[in-house]
C-alpha cells in the first residue's frame, strides 16, 4: 500500500477526571451524535537522542489498536493545522522503515531514530453526524499515560478533529467545552506534553528594527533555508512544482551570499556556494523535463494538423517522461546522500554562527553600493552580448544576462526591508529582464532536444519533417525574445 495523506485540523484541551463531556448535539449541523466508541491506542515516538524531530515541531510514530493502525508522520503546517502522512503497519517494530525516514530527512538526516516516548490511550470517541449521516467532527476523551526514560505520567484530554466540518464548527465547540471544565492543552500535542522540558528550544533570531548589512545577509539566508527544509518532504513526495521551488531557493541563497561577499567570509560563501549549485544541478534535469514536457504538450498541438507526420506529440512525451523519471531517480539519490546531508548541516552553521567580516555598516547606507555593484555586472554581461559575433556567442551572453538579472532581483529582494520601493522597483525591472530571456533560453534548449530527436527519428526511418518545423518555431521564440529585450533594456538603463 502506498502512503497517504490528509491535513489534520484539531484542538486540545486540559481536562480533569471529573469533567463530565456536554451535550454536543445542539452544535451548528450537528443532526446527531453516533454511538461512542472505545479504542485502546498504543503509539512509540521516535526521534533522534537530541531530539531534533520534536524540536522542530515534526512527530513520527508507530500506532496500534485504532482504526489508523501505521507509522504516522506529521509535518507542521499552520497553526492547528499539521500535514499527517500514513504508511501501512508493516512488520518493521524496532526499526522505522526507510520509506518513513525519509519523510523527516531533512531533520533527521543520517542520524539514528530511537524511541523516546510510549503512549497507551483509552480513547472514547464522540462522532458528530450531520442530517445525511456524514462525520462533521470527532471528539475524543483521552486517558493518556506515557512513558519515558522508565517514568510514567497520566492525564485527561478532550481532543477535537475536524473530519468534514468546517472551521465555524470547530469555533463553535471551545465555548462549549471549556463551560464543561476543559481549558486550552498546555503543550501542542501528546508527545511534546511527555517530553517536557526535554525538548530543545531552537533559536529565534529578529531583524532589528535598524539593520547592518550583516543583518538583512542572515534574514534573507534564513528564509531561504526555511524554504529548502519546507520543500525538501514534498520533492519526496513529488507534489507539484516542489523541484522549482527548491532549486529557486538555492540560487537565491547562493546569490546572497555573492551579492553579500562584502559582510560575508569570501573562502567560506563559495565553498557552500558550490554545494549549493551541486546540489541544484542533481535537481536540474527533473525540472528542465518538467517545463519541457509543459511547452511541447502545446507547441505541436500549434501546428497544422497536415503538417504533423507522425505520432509527434505522444513521441516526445514518452521521451521526456523516460528522461523526467531518470532524473527524478538522480534527484531522489542527491536527498538521500552524505554530502546533501552535510550541506544541511552547513546550511544550519551559516544560521547559527554567520561567517562574518568586515565592519558593521548600516543596511541603509551599504545597500544601494551592493545593488549598483549587481546592476554593473548585468550591464557588462549586456555589452558582451552586443559584441558577441555569432549567434551562439550571443544565446550563451544572453543566459549570463538572464542569470546576472536574477542575482539583482534577489539582492533587491534582501533589500526590500530597509529600502522599500526604491528595492520594489529594482525587483520588478530585474523580474522584466529574467522573464524575456527566458523565453529565450527555454527556446534554446528546446532546439537542442528537437535536433536530437529529429536525427533519432530519421536514423530509425521515420519521417522528421514535424521536428524540423518545430525547430524553426523556436528560432522564432528565441529571435522574439531577443528583439524584446533589445527593447526593453534602453528603457530600463535609467
Amino acid at each position: 500500500m502506498s502512503p497517504t495523506e490528509q491535513l489534520e485540523i484539531e484542538t486540545k484541551y486540559d481536562v480533569d477526571e471529573h469533567a463530565m463531556l456536554p451535550t454536543l448535539h445542539e452544535l451548528p449541523g450537528v443532526a446527531s451524535v453516533a454511538q461512542p466508541v472505545e479504542l485502546h491506542l498504543e503509539a512509540v515516538y521516535f526521534d533522534t537522542a537530541a531530539l531534533d524531530l520534536a524540536a522542530n515541531k515534526v512527530t513520527l510514530r508507530r500506532r496500534t489498536g485504532g482504526e489508523d493502525d501505521g507509522w504516522h508522520v506529521k509535518l507542521p503546517v499552520s497553526s492547528g493545522e499539521r500535514l499527517e502522512i500514513q504508511h501501512p503497519l508493516g512488520k518493521a517494530v524496532r526499526k522505522v522503515p526507510l520509506q518513513v525516514i525519509r519523510s523527516v530527512r531533512v531533520h533527521v538526516r543520517d542520524q539514528v531514530l530511537i524511541p523516546v516516548v510510549t503512549l497507551a490511550t483509552r480513547r472514547i470517541v464522540h462522532r458528530l453526524l450531520d442530517a445525511d449521516g456524514e462525520v462533521l467532527a470527532e471528539i475524543a476523551d483521552d486517558e493518556v499515560t506515557s512513558t519515558v526514560d522508565g517514568k510514567t505520567e497520566t492525564w485527561r484530554e478532550w481532543e477535537v478533529e475536524l473530519i468534514n466540518g468546517d472551521l465555524a464548527l470547530l469555533e463553535a465547540t471551545e465555548p462549549v467545552l471549556r463551560a464543561a471544565g476543559a481549558q486550552p492543552a498546555s503543550g501542542p500535542s501528546k508527545l511534546a506534553r511527555a517530553l517536557g522540558d526535554r525538548v530543545p528550544k531552537l533559536a529565534k533570531w529578529e531583524l532589528p528594527k535598524k539593520p547592518t548589512t550583516a543583518d538583512l545577509f542572515r534574514a534573507y539566508a534564513g528564509e531561504q533555508v526555511k524554504a529548502i527544509h519546507e520543500r525538501d518532504p514534498e520533492v519526496r513526495r513529488d507534489l507539484p512544482d516542489s523541484v522549482h521551488k527548491m532549486r529557486v531557493a538555492t540560487r537565491r541563497l547562493r546569490s546572497a551570499l555573492a551579492t553579500y561577499r562584502p559582510v560575508v567570509d569570501r573562502e567560506a560563501g563559495d565553498r557552500l556556494r558550490a554545494e549549493l549549485k551541486w546540489f541544484a544541478g542533481e535537481l536540474g534535469g527533473a525540472r528542465d523535463a518538467e517545463v519541457l514536457r509543459e511547452h511541447f504538450g502545446t507547441a505541436v498541438d500549434a501546428q497544422p494538423v497536415e503538417l504533423v507526420m507522425g505520432n509527434v506529440k505522444d513521441f516526445v512525451d514518452t521521451h521526456l517522461r523516460s528522461v523526467y523519471k531518470a532524473a527524478r531517480v538522480q534527484a531522489l539519490a542527491a536527498l538521500e546522500s552524505e554530502r546533501y546531508f552535510r550541506l544541511l548541516d552547513a546550511l544550519d552553521e551559516l544560521l547559527a554562527n554567520p561567517p562574518l567580516v568586515g565592519e558593521e555598516r548600516k543596511a541603509a547606507k551599504q545597500l544601494p553600493e551592493l545593488l549598483d555593484h549587481d546592476w554593473k555586472r548585468m550591464s557588462k554581461a549586456v555589452r558582451r552580448m552586443e559584441d558577441a559575433e555569432d549567434l551562439a556567442t550571443q544565446d550563451h551572453e544572453l543566459h549570463e544576462v538572464r542569470k546576472a538579472s536574477k542575482r539583482l532581483r534577489y539582492a533587491a529582494e534582501s533589500a526590500t526591508p530597509v529600502l522599500g520601493d526604491e528595492a520594489t522597483g529594482l525587483v520588478s525591472r530585474a523580474k522584466e529582464v529574467q522573464e524575456v530571456l527566458g523565453d529565450h533560453q527555454d527556446s534554446v534548449v528546446a532546439r537542442d532536444l528537437l535536433r536530437q530527436l529529429a536525427v533519432q527519428v530519421y536514423l530509425d526511418g521515420g519521417n522528421a519533417f514535424t521536428f524540423g518545423r518545430l525547430h524553426a518555431a523556436e528560432e522564432q521564440r528565441g529571435e522574439a525574445s531577443r528583439i524584446a529585450f533589445l527593447e526593453l533594456w534602453p528603457t530600463l538603463k535609467g
